[in-house]
């Protein structure tokens, strides 16, 4: 999966690098601002109570 991505950016290894760096931040930042609070909203709630 690596080497597909790899080939698939041109340019030199110290641009490819940075490249992929930043597509990474991108997915991380999509999954937490908009794929992880809806996947919350579609579970279930869960009513815990601790007893004292």
């Amino acid at each position: 999966m690596f080497s597909i991505l790899w080939r698939f950016f041109p340019g030199p290894a110290w641009l490819r690098v940075l490249v992929l760096l930043v597509a990474l931040a991108a997915v991380v930042y999509a999954l937490i601002t908009y794929v992880y609070p809806w996947v919350a909203l579609q579970l279930p709630a869960q009513e815990v109570t601790v007893g004292t």
